[in-house]
């Protein structure tokens, strides 16, 4: 697998796994035994970075992550999450990125991943109770502590990312960005050009969609998200799939699969991009590592680049009420 460097000198592979759904969001999958050892062949077939968050399940994530990593911890970057207030039955309770709650946060991080450091702590989501400059301060004193390696913000407004860099320098941002959400590239990719900071996308594969295994006929499992989500409605799965008609037709010319030229495409976007594929399948993470190896020319590039602008995709990314805490 190849490195790509992250913000001030973070150095992980450059595709990294996204172990959320492993512990929600899409349905029942495999037991605890299958999911551990998949993350162990991750590092065997070369990644290195790793991404979870206290709640993701919440909190079974970082536990399945912890164990499953334990072992190879030296050969790893793991990246997880602050920032969610979740009450006494483990339900998410609004937001929370107050000073005294994040150290709280990285304390339990630290005992459910079994590890001394957490090398990249986002702040999930912007808490505008909360001025960015305490949120920056406090990780930058966790830094101090030789608790935290590396600062990440996740969905950020490129004004707020520009006030906590002040205070504590940004490792990383994580947002979702792929050829069907290029909000990014408006003001969040000019901004990590200047500063350095590096990008990580989640979602690179549209939560499925970009593989070419959804269609408008999909019947989700009880439990998947996507049941909620308007951009997996029925009709605008529809109209959506010129997308990935827009893929197949440059990986049929590469001969690659749909999947791996979405990942090959954000590759190609910036040497700092490091998008994080999630899966529960063992073909499913050899396939996404193979993305890796596929290049695109800059006639394909402009190909993909020309056709996706002139495709207007149908349908919100989440629910208003997740919208809502984005880009803040």
């Amino acid at each position: 697998m190849r490195m790509r460097t992250l913000g001030n000198g973070l150095e992980v592979s450059a595709l990294g796994f996204g172990a959320m759904g492993m512990s929600q969001s899409y349905g029942p999958g495999p037991d605890r035994a299958a999911n551990i050892a998949l993350l162990r062949q991750a590092v065997e077939l070369g990644v290195t970075f790793f991404d979870t968050a206290e709640v993701y399940g919440p909190f079974v994530n970082e536990e399945l992550v912890g164990e499953a990593l334990e072992p190879l911890r030296d050969r790893v970057v793991i990246a997880t999450k602050f920032g969610f207030a979740i009450d006494a039955d483990g339900r998410q309770a609004g937001l929370n990125s107050r000073p005294e709650h994040i150290k709280q946060v990285a304390e339990a991080s630290l005992r459910r991943l079994r590890t001394d450091r957490l090398d990249l702590f986002y702040q999930h989501r912007v808490d505008p109770e909360v001025p960015i400059e305490d949120v920056a301060g406090a990780v930058k004193e966790l830094i101090e502590a030789g608790k935290v390696r590396h600062f990440g913000m996740s969905e950020a407004a490129a004004t707020t990312v520009r006030r906590a860099h002040a205070v504590q320098p940004v490792t990383a941002l994580q947002n979702e960005y792929s050829l069907w959400w290029h909000r990014p590239e408006a003001e969040i990719l000019p901004m990590c050009d200047e500063l350095g900071i590096g990008l990580v996308p989640y979602s690179p594969l549209g939560k499925g969609f970009l593989t070419g295994t959804i269609s408008a006929d999909t019947q989700f499992t009880e439990g998947d998200i996507r049941t909620t989500i308007p951009r997996f409605a029925a009709d605008a799965r529809e109209a959506n799939q010129a997308v990935v008609d827009l893929l197949q037709r440059t990986a049929a010319d590469r001969g690659a699969t749909i999947a791996q030229i979405a990942l090959a495409w954000l590759l190609a976007q910036r040497p700092y991009i490091v998008p994080i594929p999630g899966t529960r399948r063992i073909e499913r993470l050899e396939e996404n590592i193979g993305a890796a190896e596929v290049t695109l020319t800059a006639d394909d590039l402009h190909e993909l680049d020309t056709a996706a602008a002139k495709i207007d995709i149908q349908g919100a990314r989440y629910p208003e009420q997740l919208e809502r805490l984005t880009n803040l």
